[in-house]
């Protein structure tokens, strides 16, 4: 069986004159021509033969790989999953396929390729895997005079990457892509990089949209299976995400619907509806915010940064709305007592005790004092117990006593306004010191 019409044999053919008409190639040419399709014809017959479509005899054969990445991307945090496309070389030695020819190398077509012994290499991170097969299948075999066998094809390949996102979308990672022989163990068949061995095209074609290349590493390991022990090569690719997508879909709307939610501090407390409405509308779009921010993510059972901060933001403004219904209350309580001021008895002259529920005027301001668990203590001989029973102006040292803490919640508004902003400020200092330099 002859197999010249499997290879690429240029120059060999008759060359077209500039009229138009064929013209035989010259006689030198055609000796050229004739030497190489004897060699072509003979490696194809030795190729043909069952002997050499089975593991070069000499053992453990080592093939020396390289890659070249033409792109990666895109990457999908969802599906846990990259998209790379490589072109893959794979070098061996067969010395059943050595020529001695002054041709030292025969370029074959990938008819060619199921005749001779290939090595069984395998994606094992792969889901999906194609090779490209337009406008003629991505394919190049080489054979050398001295049997070297150099063997290419491009391929497209969905390698799962396990993303760790604690830190989203603040976080790095290293996405894999492992190959080994499928059959052969260490003591057959060993994989070698060559010195270069993996290199990229141009990052400004990749489809990497919400991260950043940041290089890329190699490995070769051991595993160890029942089978036997196999050679494990990676290439790691190491992304950083960016965070510009997310700053503007979630973390800005996020901040300024806290800011808003403050504006209510300002507003009157008597304003009921407005305040309550601009409550409600802030803790909605917080909630909304939250389920669109988890779009971008699986369904994880721990929390993420940017989880963190969705929560946190909640609960400033769900605190914002319930520090107004605190304040509504206060208020409520304090003017229905209001009349009862007039009438109260001035108990510390009858040295008496006052009701249960008793408002009593402190420096021109109503005090709501429940005395009905507070004052059923007495203090004893010897014992300062006055600054946290005293119920009655006239109490040793009064009722307030210089050093105590006093919080007036009809006031409430007032300490808002510097306790919220103050404490978001330091919260977000926490975070991002924590999360981008920690």
């Amino acid at each position: 069986m002859c197999c010249v019409d499997e290879v690429l044999l240029e120059g060999c053919s008759s060359t077209d004159s500039p009229e138009g008409f064929s013209s035989e190639p010259s006689a030198s040419t055609r000796v050229e021509c004739w030497d190489r399709e004897w060699q072509v014809e003979k490696v194809c017959v030795a190729s043909i033969s069952q002997e050499t479509k089975a593991q070069p005899t000499v053992k453990p054969t080592v093939i020396d790989v390289d890659i070249f990445v033409n792109s990666i991307g895109p990457v999908s945090s969802i599906n846990m999953e990259y998209q790379i496309d490589i072109i893959f070389a794979q070098t061996w030695i067969d010395s059943r396929l050595r020529y001695n020819s002054t041709m030292k190398i025969l370029t074959l077509n990938s008819n060619m390729v199921g005749l001779i012994w290939l090595p069984d290499t395998i994606f094992r991170n792969s889901k999906t895997a194609d090779s490209h097969w337009i406008t003629m299948p991505n394919q190049l075999l080489r054979i050398w005079n001295d049997g070297k066998i150099l063997y290419t094809l491009r391929l497209t390949i969905n390698a799962e990457c396990q993303l760790q996102l604690h830190n989203f979308p603040m976080d790095e990672h290293s996405c894999p892509l492992i190959f080994s022989s499928y059959g052969y163990p260490q003591d057959e068949m060993i994989y070698k990089w060559r010195r270069n061995s993996v290199a990229a095209a141009d990052q400004k074609l990749w489809r990497l949209y919400q991260f950043d290349f940041m290089g890329l590493r190699n490995t070769t390991d051991i595993i160890k299976t029942t089978a036997g022990d196999y050679v494990v090569m990676t290439v790691f690719f190491n992304l950083s995400r960016r965070m510009g997508y997310f700053t503007i879909q979630t973390y800005i709307p996020c901040i300024l619907t806290v800011v808003l939610s403050w504006v209510s501090f300002w507003i009157k407390k008597d304003a009921t509806p407005a305040r309550t409405a601009l409550g409600i509308t802030t803790v909605l779009t917080m909630t909304t915010l939250s389920s669109v921010a988890r779009t971008s993510l699986p369904r994880v059972s721990y929390v993420t940064a940017m989880d963190l901060f969705v929560t946190v933001c909640f609960l400033f403004v769900f605190a914002a709305l319930m520090e107004y219904a605190t304040l509504n209350y206060c208020s409520y309580s304090s003017q229905r007592h209001s009349s009862m001021g007039s009438n109260t008895t001035n108990y510390s002259a009858l040295n008496v005790r006052p009701p249960p529920h008793t408002i009593i005027a402190l420096n021109n301001s109503l005090y709501w004092q429940d005395f009905e668990d507070t004052c059923v203590y007495e203090c004893l001989d010897g014992k300062d117990c006055q600054s946290f029973f005293c119920c009655f102006e006239e109490c040793k040292g009064g009722g307030w006593r210089k050093g105590r803490l006093h919080i007036d919640l009809l006031e409430l508004d007032a300490y808002s306004r510097v306790f919220f902003p103050t404490s978001f400020l330091l919260f977000n200092i926490v975070y991002w010191v924590g999360y981008l330099y920690l």
